[in-house]
């Protein structure tokens, strides 16, 4: 009798631990759902305050601005595949998988300065300057001037460093040190350009590079460049001194790549 109660007094106890166990596992179950479902709350309460945040700076910026309305289309849609193709020497397959890297970074379709240097800023040392040297990119590719660089404008600077000839590689870069784009290098702006290079690395050029050093470079290649002595490098001179530097043509050669 003893060891059939001691049996069922056992069973009990064995049954209670399993239903304790159950509720245990019911109740994790549930606080993790919980723990889940604030942890997504909490997400979308951050992604709504970063939004908030933009939409007031953009509505602030709007506010506190002197210049003119710039009138720009809220969606901005490129030219067609095909056309794109024939003005670059990317294929279809190529500009859909630029285009959508293009369209997650700048969802209008079109980029203004400030988001371009953001961008441009997130490919270098922290610490490093990329102001200067983005906006001359920036004013590169955007060959109107227009202070916006539309899909076109990036595929085709793209195009050119990527898949370009040397030759058309140089000249892109001539435009880029032409900064008052007026056909010509004066000696300043090589320094401007120059210095700005330099800035891209932050503090970790092995020895830092004084602005004395950048001057003395300027002034040796500037000299080089200017065949006839005017004070300014021309777009001729540029393309024959290049032309002629067995490492400026392997530097350049670097771009080339599978996109």
């Amino acid at each position: 009798m003893y060891g059939m109660v001691s049996s069922d007094h056992s069973r009990s106890r064995k049954n209670t631990s399993q239903s304790q166990q159950q509720t245990q596992a019911q109740c994790q179950q549930h606080d993790s759902r919980r723990s889940s479902s604030r942890a997504h709350n909490r997400s979308m309460y951050c992604r709504f305050v970063n939004f908030m945040k933009q939409a007031w700076t953009g509505v602030k910026f709007a506010l506190d601005s002197d210049l003119e309305e710039i009138e720009t289309p809220p969606r901005y849609r490129p030219e067609s595949l095909k056309a794109l193709c024939r003005l670059t020497r990317f294929t279809e397959s190529e500009i859909k998988r630029i285009y959508r890297g293009f369209k997650a970074e700048c969802p209008s379709g079109i980029v203004q300065e400030d988001t371009f240097r953001d961008i441009y800023a997130q490919f270098f040392p922290q610490g490093a300057n990329t102001g200067h040297y983005s906006h001359y990119v920036f004013n590169t590719l955007d060959q109107g001037r227009s202070g916006l660089i539309s899909f076109e404008d990036f595929v085709l600077g793209l195009s050119v460093l990527s898949r370009g000839t040397p030759e058309e590689k140089l000249r892109w870069t001539f435009s880029l040190y032409d900064i008052n784009g007026d056909g010509f290098i004066t000696k300043e702006e090589m320094k401007d350009v120059v210095t700005a290079i330099f800035e891209l690395m932050g503090n970790c050029t092995e020895p830092l590079i004084e602005e004395g050093a950048v001057q003395t470079r300027v002034d040796k290649v500037f000299q080089k460049m200017d065949q006839n002595h005017d004070g300014l490098v021309s777009l001729d001179e540029f393309l024959d001194c290049c032309c002629k530097d067995e490492n400026i043509i392997k530097s350049i050669s670097v771009f080339d790549t599978v996109i």
